[in-house]
């Protein structure tokens, strides 16, 4: 987001008053419960210093939209207004339905760090507490902590199902939807495929373009803003083929231009629709093909996974990554190449988390899940790098038990659904669906540690060795690699 400071203080400068004139102080917030995955704020007053000649004054504060908008707000209790609350004046100020409450909350975000508020998190505090979060869940510099600005936003709730918004009709909140929706993918963090992103961007010409007109094919128009409605790292690239690669920039631009004004041109309106009707229907479009996207309502986090040997001599190091999860599973997405490293519902998988044990060390998020080896069946395990993983494993557990609440309360009060239901929860993994799109997992991109179970020891599965250049080796019936036995530590691999 890169933002400059998004919280204004009446008769102060930008947050930096709040970030700046305590940052000598670092008092850690506790994690408490697992309620989200998410930190909680100190039960005491932060004792970095005092705003109180300011607490009994209004204090002007200004709530983001994705789209850089602001809602300007006058709020007499700043310093200990919830996050429940403020977001319902967020709300009264854009005149949304009451159901919007649901669909969205704030979340106090910068470029370094994305959290989710609580309902009753207090923003104010949370934001004199800021470089400390900073220093507890990334890894960025001194100079970075330093610099960073956090602003509140409001966003999509990570924990509004994904299905309720196909009954959603008002048309403020598929704006805002929408809006949100275009980021993430504009961003790459919502990878789809060249044929999606051209169908996007085409609904994105016409929602804010209005309808095609022929004279707009040949004027230019999108050549200079392709990024506003396709991915950037599409229009870094082209389409991804030989033959784009060869070609210039202008000539890519060109392509890309073309194929968006096509799409453009074939969107068709209802002619027995009005205006704002076609302008709903086309919302609603665009929301429906990125519900189709697994990671759509994702909380996005970010870490490290280390990539696998390519060669004989050469080392692997580490490849930096997403791990977008929601209420559905987890999804490691490689930030350079915009597709999906492993996509896993949460019936697939078993996860842990563990802490450093020396100072150099860093936090894991590990994922347990099924897979094969040469054939044989293996449990496959991979190791996430980040400071943010007790985040991750706090929300993987939240969202768990908001899937047992639904078990057990069924909207039904039928027996056999809640029996059926609760069948499903503890069914034996799957195997991972294989699709030939940037959403399927990449398997054989990933460094895993591979291990089986013969029901007497646990097994170390070694990897097949590459072709050797020796030409002097030992008869294929007097080598084998030794299997690892259960006291190997695993986190070796």
């Amino acid at each position: 987001m890169g933002r400059s400071s998004k919280i204004h203080l009446e008769g102060t400068s930008p947050l930096q008053y709040i970030v700046y004139c305590y940052k000598e102080t670092k008092s850690y917030l506790q994690m408490e419960g697992c309620d989200s995955g998410l930190p909680s704020e100190p039960s005491e007053p932060s004792q970095r210093g005092s705003l109180s000649s300011a607490g009994a004054r209004a204090l002007e504060v200004l709530i983001y939209l994705v789209n850089d908008t602001a809602v300007q707000l006058m709020v007499d209790n700043m310093t200990s207004i919830t996050a429940q609350d403020l977001g319902r004046s967020v709300r009264e100020a854009l005149q949304l339905p009451e159901i919007a409450g649901d669909v969205f909350t704030l979340w106090i975000v910068s470029p370094l760090l994305e959290l989710q508020l609580k309902p009753k998190h207090q923003p104010y505090k949370l934001c004199r507490q800021w470089q400390d979060l900073l220093y507890r869940f990334t890894d960025s510099s001194d100079d970075d902590i330093a610099h960073d600005e956090p602003c509140l936003q409001l966003r999509r709730n990570v924990f509004f199902p994904k299905a309720k918004e196909f009954l959603m009709e008002d048309e403020s909140i598929l704006r805002l939807l929408y809006e949100e929706a275009k980021m993430n993918i504009l961003d790459g963090r919502y990878p789809c495929d060249i044929e999606d992103c051209e169908r996007l961007g085409a609904l994105s010409c016409r929602i804010e373009l209005g309808q095609f007109r022929q004279q707009q094919s040949c004027t230019g128009l999108l050549r200079e803003k392709l990024d506003s409605y396709l991915p950037s790292h599409l229009c870094r690239r082209g389409h991804g083929n030989f033959f784009s690669a060869i070609l210039g920039k202008g000539a890519r631009q060109h392509n890309l231009e073309q194929s968006l004004l096509q799409a453009y041109q074939n969107i068709t309106d209802p002619s027995d629709y009005t205006e704002d009707q076609r302008l709903k229907k086309h919302l609603q479009d665009y929301l429906h093909l990125c519900h189709q996207l697994p990671y759509y309502g994702c909380a996005f986090f970010t870490g490290e996974i280390d990539k696998p040997v390519q060669g004989f001599l050469q080392r692997g190091g580490r490849k930096s990554v997403f791990i977008a999860i929601s209420l559905e599973g987890v999804y490691v997405i490689d930030i350079k190449e915009k597709h999906v490293l492993l996509g896993l519902h949460f019936n697939e998988l078993s996860w842990d988390h563990t802490y450093p044990e020396e100072e150099d060390d860093t936090h894991i998020l590990w994922l347990e899940f099924d897979g094969e080896e040469a054939g044989t069946p293996v449990n496959k395990l991979l190791k996430i790098y980040s400071k943010q993983a007790e985040l991750m494993s706090g929300l993987i557990e939240y969202c768990l038990e908001l899937s047992s609440l639904e078990v057990a309360e069924p909207e039904t009060g039928d027996a056999s659904t809640s029996n059926n239901s609760s069948q499903r929860v503890v069914e034996k993994r799957g195997k991972l669906k294989r699709q030939n799109s940037v959403v399927c997992s990449r398997i054989q991109n990933l460094a895993t540690i591979n291990y089986v179970d013969d029901g007497r020891e646990i097994k170390r599965v070694k990897p097949k060795r590459a072709a050797s250049f020796f030409t002097r080796q030992a008869p294929p019936s007097s080598s084998a690699y030794t299997a690892v036995q259960v006291s190997e530590s695993l986190e070796q691999g």
